[in-house]
């Protein structure tokens, strides 16, 4: 029986997505949610983890400065526990958008791994 353990940090993340080969399926399903919310963030299928993790950040950044409700719609969206969202400092906005991002690709990657293993 396979246990999902939730990563701790996005570098994690990654990493395991890497170790699992699921890193593509990864990208496709984060470029799949971003454009079913008319957000699209169009990362290319060989993009490294460093800047999957920056254009993601960058791109949360400017979605909670600029474009409050597409924010809101892209969480519902990518099914980001509303909870967590709650729990975060919202003081730095910067801070805000890396902690959002991981929650992000948290959801995205529990999604691919669970569709690969079941």
């Amino acid at each position: 029986m396979y246990n999902f353990i939730a990563p701790i940090s996005t570098d994690n993340l990654l990493s395991e997505a890497e170790k699992e080969n699921l890193y593509a399926q990864l990208i496709e399903q984060i470029n799949k949610d971003f454009n079913f919310a008319n957000e699209p963030i169009d990362l290319p299928s060989n993009v490294t983890p460093e800047d999957l993790k920056s254009q993601l950040h960058e791109k949360i950044y400017r979605l909670i400065q600029y474009k409050f409700a597409e924010y809101l719609s892209l969480l519902y969206i990518v099914d980001v526990p509303e909870d967590q969202v709650k729990k975060l400092d919202g003081s730095d906005i910067m801070e805000l958008s890396q902690q959002v991002a991981f929650l992000v690709l948290k959801r995205e990657w529990m999604k691919v791994w669970f569709r690969n293993k079941f």
